[in-house]
């Protein structure tokens, strides 16, 4: 029904969907097969790394490779200008305050900005690090200070900074660190946000009901503005809300439930964005189904149907042991009164690394 019927799939595209549903892809032996991977699994959008993510330096793009990225997206329908939203590799630190390693991580992020244009991609999404030891404020002006030369020595691709799950020294965690950021960039038309809902919940922000989902949106729109958002990046939560940890979890079998998502799924304010899965599947096809399940979750009108109700009970099932574990943990801390060790962009990378060897294969 409405669907693009492939011929090398089991999943095909939607055509009636009003969101653009995808997922982080593999590029694994060229980035052109990033396009038709997303194809193969129902994508609407999708992201993937420009580069390896384990390493400061990678080979350039061919010009045989970029000419093929740019005809797959042509033949299977994608507008890289809006239909794509490449990841940063996980260690740019651009508000380090050690200079070496700020210019060092500066040149990996400029290499990325540049291969977006190559590809003509025109998003491109950004962790936006940690002050580490620094002064909190300062580093911040160090970053928007980056970003400000980086956008003069590029054309057109939008950095959209993401909300991070951790407090501390992380930036991101709070909406007021990216306005402060984006106060400070000299041509708006260049700069973004993209929101992550694990990250928003384990930062402290309920969204798991209307009201608490309303509430989130009210203070992004009065402290950052709508007009900033250009990305989603979707993912339930391993941790409960508050827990500062970054653990995405599949969607409806982590603390955030189905109901957000059918919310996403019906909000306005949301198409013609990518919004990409990053959830820790195994293999890709994996994000087909959850592909198919946002679009279902699209013609959910009612958050009282039968039929959610049940699947929530399914896939809240299959993630009890996991949410059971993880709340342990919590309760644990917080009744020995252990002071939570601030994240920095160190431990973030590692947790990420360790999650993408398991759900992308990277070249």
């Amino acid at each position: 029904m409405g669907k693009d019927q492939s011929e090398m799939s089991k999943f095909v595209r939607s055509t009636t969907s009003k969101y653009k549903f995808g997922a982080h892809i593999s590029g694994a032996g060229g980035i052109s097969n990033s396009v038709t991977n997303a194809y193969t699994v129902g994508c609407n959008a999708f992201a993937m790394f420009l580069k390896s993510p384990r390493k400061w330096v990678s080979p350039p793009y061919s010009k045989e490779e970029i000419e093929k990225f740019k005809e797959n997206c042509n033949k299977y329908n994608y507008d890289p200008l809006t239909d794509i939203l490449p990841h940063g590799q996980y260690f740019i630190n651009l508000a380090n305050p050690d200079e070496e390693k700020a210019r060092k991580a500066y040149d990996s992020f400029i290499d990325d900005l540049s291969r977006c244009e190559q590809l003509g991609v025109g998003h491109y999404n950004l962790h936006p690090g940690s002050s580490l030891k620094g002064d909190h404020e300062s580093q911040l002006k160090q970053l928007a200070s980056y970003l400000n030369k980086a956008i003069k020595e590029t054309k057109f691709v939008k950095v959209l900074l993401e909300n991070m799950a951790g407090t501390g020294n992380l930036i991101g965690s709070n909406f007021k660190d990216l306005k402060y950021v984006i106060d400070l960039i000299e041509d708006k038309d260049r700069i973004g946000v993209c929101v992550d809902t694990c990250h928003t919940f384990a930062a402290g922000y309920d969204i798991s009901t209307r009201e608490a989902y309303d509430k989130f949106w009210n203070q992004f729109d009065e402290i950052i503005g709508y007009q900033y958002l250009r990305g989603i990046h979707l993912n339930d939560s391993k941790a409960p809300l508050g827990a500062n940890r970054d653990l995405h979890e599949i969607l409806g079998e982590g603390f955030l439930g189905l109901e957000v998502f059918r919310l996403i799924s019906h909000d306005e304010h949301l198409q013609g964005l990518p919004i990409i899965l990053e959830t820790p599947q195994l293999k890709e096809e994996g994000y087909g189904e959850e592909v198919n399940l946002l679009e279902w979750l699209e013609t959910v009108s009612a958050p009282d149907d039968e039929k959610l109700a049940e699947k929530n009970r399914e896939l809240q099932e299959k993630g009890s042991k996991s949410r059971k574990d993880q709340l342990a943990k919590f309760d644990s801390k917080k009744q020995k009164g252990t002071k939570r060790s601030k994240p920095d962009s160190t431990n973030d990378i590692a947790t990420h690394l360790s999650k993408q060897k398991k759900a992308s294969k990277t070249e």
